[in-house]
């Protein structure tokens, strides 16, 4: 490590700041973020660096919390951090960026989805997509891919992530042109499904859009085919492990269902990317992970193209991002937030597969 003190000490490396949970409740998210950026990171470096220059990347744990996150970030730009890829969660994210502003600090969120976070200022930028966003591509998914004239939705009504799905998917189903038979909630105990599902059933929608998290989507998904419905069941991100958690002689329930996610397993690129973590870290990758590794490559690669280290260039770098990642093909819109195909994958007989990419 000696070598590494003497470049940085003669201005001979580019660092760049990472803020991520790696102790505390959202550890586990943090944890694969990180390690995420750091592949990345690693990667980088042994191809070259940045103009011959190697990146050093700092990491903090900021614990999930606020206050935390900012007396981190504090710390990054004392020890000379030119960007930041960070945080990972909504709060700190948030706290984070109106300091950040203030720098005019290039920052980039792998992983935070609140709508806000962008709107802070022009310096911050976001890798992942923002959840209503999967019910508007859901939609599209429906009306063009699948050809679906009428469609219905089920919702969780406690929750904000399954009921700005459901909003964002009937807004686009009508922009779409769909006829949308069928807007129901249902409460987070709920576990029979049964006097709803028929009542939906009635209308005879072609689809049914149930953006709600594995658990619940197992029930629902085993109970709408024992009422015999047999079209197209569809979700977001929430879906992923609906595999794991259906018993074996219930796989074929879903059969027919659909979701989207920052990336497919069935992709190729995602696929190596996935092989490549667990060999490096022992862990299987995630979402949160593939989403770090995009960020360090869209993060070195405007600072490359920055020419400098100057920040305003580098956000200048980054508004101007073209990139294809594990994530997706990804460009920046005025919010700097991103535009990006999404992977929608289909189940079929206990497997998943990618069946399409959807630009919104």
């Amino acid at each position: 490590a000696a070598g590494s003190e003497t470049q940085a000490a003669s201005g001979e490396t580019i660092k760049v700041g990472c803020l991520a949970p790696l102790t505390g409740e959202v550890s586990t998210y943090g944890i694969a973020a990180a390690n995420g950026i750091k592949m990345g990171i690693d990667e980088i470096n042994q191809n070259g660096g940045i103009g011959g220059k190697q990146i050093e990347l700092i990491t903090l744990d900021e614990k999930g919390d606020p206050t935390e996150a900012v007396n981190a970030y504090n710390k990054l730009v004392d020890q000379g951090i030119v960007a930041l890829i960070g945080d990972v969660t909504s709060k700190p994210c948030l706290a984070v960026a109106e300091v950040a502003l203030q720098d005019n600090m290039p920052m980039l969120t792998a992983t935070g989805t609140a709508a806000d976070i962008t709107k802070v200022g022009e310096n911050v930028f976001r890798t992942c997509f923002m959840d209503p966003f999967q019910g508007q591509i859901m939609a599209t998914f429906a009306a063009d891919n699948l050809k679906a004239k009428k469609v219905a939705a089920i919702f969780d009504t406690s929750s904000d992530y399954s009921k700005g799905l459901a909003d964002s998917f009937k807004a686009q189903a009508e922009t779409k042109g769909m006829e949308m038979t069928a807007f129901e909630g249902y409460a987070a105990a709920d576990t029979d499904f049964t006097t709803l599902l028929n009542k939906v059933i009635a209308t005879a929608p072609d689809a049914i859009f149930v953006p709600d998290y594995y658990g619940d989507v197992s029930l629902i998904l085993d109970q709408a085919r024992t009422a015999g419905f047999e079209g197209a069941m569809l979700g977001g991100d929430g879906w992923d492990g609906v595999l794991s958690t259906l018993p074996a002689d219930k796989l074929s329930v879903a059969n027919n269902g659909y979701f989207s996610n920052h990336y497919s397993a069935a992709d190729e690129a995602a696929a190596k990317f996935m092989e490549k973590y667990k060999a490096t870290f022992n862990l299987d990758g995630n979402s949160f992970a593939a989403l770090g590794y995009d960020s360090a490559f869209i993060m070195a690669k405007a600072i490359e193209n920055a020419g400098s280290t100057d920040s305003q260039a580098i956000v200048d770098a980054l508004k101007a991002t073209e990139f294809d990642g594990v994530t997706g093909h990804i460009t920046f819109d005025e919010n700097g937030d991103p535009i990006k195909s999404v992977a929608v994958t289909k189940f079929v007989d206990g497997k998943a597969e990618l069946d399409a990419k959807v630009e919104a």
